[in-house]
């Protein structure tokens, strides 16, 4: 079986976004729809517990093979990532898909346009860029497989 590539951490912030804004919802025991940042488009989630397996149609897991940022989102509202609902009102409305495309998908630049212009000013951002960074180092000690073959992403912004 295949392996997910750990994802870069700022998944692990649209993964937030995505529970945030309501974007995802189960569908069923193992099955989620998570719309698009830019709200153009919806993706399907399949995890099977029992093979420990996840499969999602969006670009990142498409093309990059890494676990994207709708996988992480339904394994948080499965309960099998855990996190602080406190994180998710900062990350509430984040138009994630600019962003990444002002910034050619350099994700490090586009999370620093996040802290520098939309992060609240009267929260800590040191605790809670350690709140997500725990996260992200738990999902990068999952090893989840494939579930079936990839699957083509939608055709939309």
């Amino acid at each position: 079986m295949t392996i997910w590539k750990q994802p870069h951490i700022s998944k692990v912030y649209e993964a937030l976004s995505a529970i945030a804004d309501e974007r995802i919802e189960l569908c069923g025991e193992n099955e989620a729809k998570c719309t698009s940042t830019s709200r153009g488009k919806f993706y399907t989630i399949n995890y099977d517990p029992k093979s420990n397996s996840i499969m999602s149609n969006d670009n990142s897991a498409f093309y990059t093979d890494n676990l994207s940022y709708p996988m992480i989102a339904i394994l948080m509202l499965k309960g099998i990532v855990d996190y602080d609902k406190e994180l998710l009102s900062p990350l509430k409305d984040i138009a994630w898909k600019d962003i990444n495309q002002k910034y050619k998908d350099d994700f490090d630049l586009g999370l620093d346009y996040y802290f520098t212009n939309l992060f609240p000013k009267d929260l800590d951002l040191n605790i809670f860029k350690n709140k997500v960074k725990s996260i992200f180092d738990f999902v990068c000690t999952l090893k989840i497989n494939h579930l079936g073959k990839k699957v083509q992403p939608p055709k939309a912004y």
